[in-house]
Parts: structure tokens; sequence; C-alpha cells
């Protein structure tokens, strides 16, 4: 292929302006608020799971409280309709049934008072533990918020440039001879890079250093032959850099 060392030169500008495409299209995949996000995302969702295991163990403790509150007002009613009937008075025989049956009541009540006090300290602890995790919860969804605030201020960023970059590829690839442009991008798109300049005797795509034949080759090349590295076969473009 042919093309002048004008157009082969201004390729290095055509790949000056991938290159940092290139680079930009890695810096927005590889973004450290990315791997922050995640990293918090992961976090969250293994506080949530945490966080329901907390209100079910509330959740459980206020059914049975609850249970004990019905138990212990059934007992209250109970000794009420006692009390009533041992107030009316009666046989001796009921009256001495009453009163075995109230003071039977009053061990029942305490009983299930004392139950019910305990669990009421259980769920003290549960809501503790529940209102703990929730507080991570909270300070772990703030930081991922910051985090994707800063993804998209730096997106943002990497965005406008891209669009400045992309703006100023078009017009230097059209002002290029089409061939070259093909050859180029072929070998762009197969390696990340398709032209690199050829200085001191040394491929700038591979760097590898040519001696012997390969250099005589390069050396004896019309300066409109376009040259390919033999090891990285990206175009070698030379200039008054190159030393040749």
């Amino acid at each position: 292929m042919k093309a002048s060392p004008e157009a082969q030169r201004r390729l290095l500008d055509l790949q000056a302006v991938d290159t940092a495409l290139a680079q930009l299209a890695h810096k927005r995949k590889s973004m450290p608020e990315l791997a922050e996000i995640d990293t918090v995302s992961r976090e969250l969702s293994a506080l949530e799971d945490e966080r329901v295991r907390a209100q079910v163990a509330v959740d459980d403790l206020d059914r049975d409280i609850s249970r004990f509150e019905k138990d212990i007002e059934q007992v209250r009613l109970r000794k009420e309709r006692d009390q009533a009937r041992l107030d009316a008075g009666g046989a001796l025989r009921e009256i001495e049934g009453l009163q075995h049956e109230l003071a039977t009541l009053n061990r029942r009540q305490s009983e299930l008072e004392d139950s019910e006090l305990e669990l009421m300290e259980q769920r003290e602890t549960a809501e503790a533990a529940l209102n703990e995790v929730r507080s991570r919860l909270d300070a772990a969804s703030t930081r991922r918020a910051a985090a994707e605030q800063r993804r998209d201020e730096a997106l943002a960023d990497i965005t406008k440039e891209e669009e400045f970059k992309s703006s100023s590829r078009g017009p230097l690839a059209a002002d290029l001879p089409a061939d070259l442009v093909a050859l180029y991008d072929k070998i762009r798109l197969d390696s990340g890079l398709g032209a690199a300049l050829f200085r001191s005797g040394r491929c700038g795509g591979c760097r590898i250093e040519l001696y012997g034949a390969d250099l005589a080759r390069v050396k004896a090349a019309a300066a409109d032959d376009v040259v390919r590295c033999e090891e990285c076969r990206r175009i070698m473009v030379r200039t008054a850099e190159s030393g040749l």
C-alpha cells in the first residue's frame, strides 16, 4: 500500500485520538466508584437479610407477648367473676372452692406476668439489635448514594471528553486515504493499536528493535510505502524522529 509521508504522519494523530478514546472507555469501566458501589451493594444485601431476621425476632416476641397479655386478661376476668361471687356470699363449701380457685388464679397470673416481663426484656434486646442493623443500613445507603453521585459526576466528565475526542476523529479520518484508514482500523480493532512511530530502529507498537535485514527493509522502503512490523503487523510510521 502507498500513502504520502504526510498522510502516514497524520495517522499518528488519528491513533492518538483513538488511544485517548480507548483510555476513556477503560476509565469508564474501571472507575473506583463502581467497585465501591458493588461492595456496598453486597453489604446492603447482607444487612437487609440481617434486618429481616432481626425484625422477625421482634415480631415473634410481640406475638408471644400479645398471647401472654390475652392469657393474663382472661385470668383477671376470671378472678373478677370469682371475687364477685365470693363477695356475694354462699355456702361454706362454695366459698372455700372460690378461695382456692382465686389463690390458683393469683399464682397463674403471677407466673404469666413474670413470663411476659421476661419476654419484654428479650424484646427490648431484640429491638436494640434491630435498630443497630437499621443504623448500619442507613450508613451503608448513604455511602452508596455518595459513591453513585461521584460515579455520575465522573461519567459526565468522561462522556464530555469522549464527545470532544469523537468530534475530532471524524474530520481527521476523512482527510486521510480511505484504504489507509481501512487498514489502520482493521489492525487497531485486532490489537488496539493500528499505527505507531518507528523510532531509533524500534517499532513503537511491540517495542521490538529491528536488526539486519528487517532494518534494511525499512530503510530501503520508499517514503510513500506503508511499512508494517513483521512481528506485530502494525503500521510503522517513519518521521524525522525515526533516525533513518
